[in-house]
């Protein structure tokens, strides 16, 4: 569920919105949850973090929607924001808040789609699997996001985390099969790296965290252009 909010003071374009959103979901098979409010003033109003994406107008009356922008990521930093606007410039404005992308009005429909594209990849990209790994001491759940990579080690997997190492018992098929869908990438036959975490790629070795891992000379490319696709995406 894409929990969605909508500002917009000029009914016409609310409603446009709002249908905008059933078309393309309807065409992706995904769901939106939608809030719909007529000012800025409103939304600040009853904001809690927890949207994946919010949708201002910036000629909003009482609050103008860059105002609420800044208000919204001083409490919600990883929610995405787009402006919808008739006015371009604002768009250089909208870095100021780590807006996601701006729409011109009249909005085209193909235009949205492709906004809400961005958003969406952005949130599958934030998204996180929790890991539950059991080891000689007990169990231990870990967060897929803070897992730098899985090291084959033996008949053994070692979990590098931000918080440390845990040896375990496992199967590194298993685990992929787990992580499915986010951003890790087999760089060589023992090596599970989550890309989010690769500082450099130099002489054949890649910087994760801390940590240097060897990239097989078969997976060198495909792990190259993985890397760049995701950064890619990260940036747009």
């Amino acid at each position: 569920m894409i929990r969605l909010a909508i500002a917009d003071d000029d009914p016409f374009f609310r409603a446009q919105l709002q249908e905008f959103v059933d078309r393309y979901a309807a065409e992706t098979g995904l769901k939106f949850s939608t809030e719909v409010y007529c000012d800025g003033d409103g939304l600040l109003r009853e904001y809690q973090p927890g949207y994946d994406l919010v949708l201002l107008d910036i000629q909003l009356p009482n609050v103008n929607g860059m105002t609420a922008a800044k208000a919204i990521r001083a409490v919600d930093e990883t929610v995405s924001i787009v402006f919808i606007t008739n006015m371009a410039q604002y768009a250089i404005e909208g870095y100021s808040v780590n807006a996601l992308d701006y729409v011109l009005k009249p909005v085209s429909y193909y235009a949205f789609s492709q906004c809400l594209n961005r958003a969406v990849l952005r949130q599958k990209q934030r998204e996180s699997v929790n890991l539950f790994i059991y080891d000689q001491h007990g169990g231990s759940r870990i967060s897929s996001a803070s897992l730098l990579f899985v090291e084959v080690h033996g008949h053994q997997l070692i979990y590098h985390t931000k918080d440390g190492d845990i040896t375990a018992a496992g199967s590194m098929k298993d685990v992929e099969e787990a992580l499915e869908g986010l951003p890790f990438f087999r760089c060589n036959k023992c090596d599970l790296v989550n890309l989010s975490y690769v500082e450099s790629v130099r002489d054949g070795d890649a910087k994760v965290g801390p940590f240097t891992v060897q990239l097989s000379r078969a997976k060198k490319k495909p792990f190259m252009e993985t890397l760049n696709r995701y950064l890619n995406e990260v940036r747009a």
